[in-house]
């Protein structure tokens, strides 16, 4: 029996390696933001609940960029579409650098959120539409092991260049994914699946004509405008009272635009953005603020931090491939399920810990991160099963990226929680309750079910 990386060929490895690297270098670019709060904290005169709204800033243009990079993706390819989300994503990094006050470092974030969505979108549809269908657990598994990578460089780099040049160029480093973008540009091929499909001549329609149809587009213009502005408002902190409304504009505008591009499945649509919701929910409060965790609860200096966060994201990355064989091996839901069930027994003693116990805070944090985080590398191939080749980037990136919001919540949730009982046990309730919450969701197939309300059962995701 051939091994199953035979099976693959050196074409399939190019796709998957060209893409591992964009995605590694998106996960560097993004983080670099919690690993500096403390830095922008005394720069700019920030609490730690208003610094936090920074990471919440580039979730705030995820819905965005997931929508419009995977629209285009559909349309014009799943490469340029990974191109072009690399490119925003590095030259809004860069210019956090140039930040001057906390609204233009919150606007240069949100550019980041734009690019970053659009490669998780693009990402994800390019391998799974270039490895056989047998192997797709692996492939998405495998590709979001490269964003701890990212994770664990970016902190190698905060302890080399913080402590010496400042926090600003470690933002500036960010702009070195451009040049894999140009490289991409010239060597890639296109994905298998959406290039059969458009030499086929029945592709239908795409998510792209969908959203651009003339009856549409004019009320899209102003559901997009009406989204950003009630997002903006809400996780800046200046939503004041009309805080329910701008959440209640939200829902409905989201459902609007999943209506659009997922068609009769729209309620499928909205179930995995709830599941991806909550995902987001129980892993964020720990990704955001572990460094300022370890920096203010456990007093560790930055290269104390660094060979932390570095042993966490080793977790996530081998936790992210584990994933993958066991998505394929049992089944993308019991794997999934498993693994989120299993991190409920490391979550309180990661956060239990005092200052003197480094090495056992290391092991806790990899086997957490591992069995919570990394077990997510499986999300890609859960969403995309339930979309047609035409629709799967757009309607993969703007479910995800919706659901992704979770993550705007999860920092300013997390501080909140943390004035009342502090930073370690806010981490530990947090990520325990919303994790059940996630297998509750997942394990029941919740998004299929929803489904078959609207009576059009989709394939059930096993």
């Amino acid at each position: 029996m051939t091994p199953w990386y035979r099976r693959l060929g050196p074409g399939r490895w190019k796709a998957f390696g060209a893409a591992w690297l964009g995605y590694l270098l998106d996960g560097f670019d993004f983080v670099i933001i919690t690993l500096v709060l403390t830095e922008l904290s005394d720069e700019f005169d920030l609490s730690l609940a208003t610094a936090a709204t920074l990471v919440s800033a580039a979730f705030v243009s995820r819905w965005l960029g997931g929508l419009a990079l995977g629209a285009f993706g559909d349309r014009f390819g799943r490469r340029p579409a990974m191109i072009a989300s690399i490119v925003l994503y590095a030259v809004g990094t860069a210019l956090c650098g140039f930040a001057w006050d906390y609204w233009s470092l919150f606007i240069f974030r949100a550019v980041v959120g734009l690019g970053m969505a659009g490669e998780y979108g693009s990402s994800s549809t390019y391998v799974m539409e270039s490895w056989p269908k047998d192997l797709r657990n692996r492939a998405t598994g495998f590709l979001l092991s490269a964003y701890p990578i990212g994770t664990v460089l970016a902190a190698r780099a905060y302890d080399l260049i913080v402590p010496n040049l400042g926090w600003r160029w470690l933002f500036w480093l960010g702009i070195l994914p451009v040049f894999v973008a140009l490289w991409l540009r010239r060597a890639l091929p296109e994905a298998k699946d959406w290039t059969e499909e458009v030499a086929s001549g029945k592709a239908g329609e795409t998510s792209a004509t969908a959203l651009l149809n003339r009856r549409w587009a004019v009320l899209n213009v102003v559901v997009a405008l009406v989204l950003a502005t009630c997002l903006v408002l809400i996780f800046s902190g200046h939503a004041g009272n009309l805080y329910p409304l701008y959440i209640a504009l939200c829902v409905a505008g989201f459902v609007v635009f999943g209506a659009q591009i997922s068609g009769r499945a729209w309620p499928v649509a909205v179930g995995l953005m709830l599941t991806v919701f909550c995902a987001f929910l129980y892993s964020w409060p720990i990704q955001s603020l572990l460094p300022t965790y370890l920096k203010t609860v456990l007093h560790y200096n930055p290269g104390q931090v660094a060979n932390a966060l570095t042993w966490a994201g080793l977790g996530y990355a081998a936790g992210s491939c584990l994933a993958g064989i066991l998505g394929d091996r049992f089944g993308t839901r019991t794997a999934y399920v498993g693994g989120l069930l299993l991190s409920l027994v490391f979550v309180f003693p990661a956060f239990a810990l005092g200052p003197g116990s480094v090495v056992l805070v290391w092991v806790l944090l990899f086997v957490l991160q591992g069995t919570s985080s990394g077990i997510s590398g499986l999300l890609p191939k859960y969403i995309g099963d339930h979309f047609p080749t035409r629709l799967r980037a757009a309607s993969l990136g703007f479910t995800y990226n919706v659901g992704a919001l979770g993550g705007a919540v999860a920092p300013l949730l997390g501080a909140q929680v943390a004035g009342h009982i502090g930073l370690g046990p806010a981490l530990g309730w947090l990520a325990a309750g919303l994790t059940l919450l996630t297998a509750l969701l997942v394990g029941f197939d919740v998004p299929a079910r929803l489904g078959r309300i609207r009576s059009r059962e989709p394939a059930e995701v096993s």
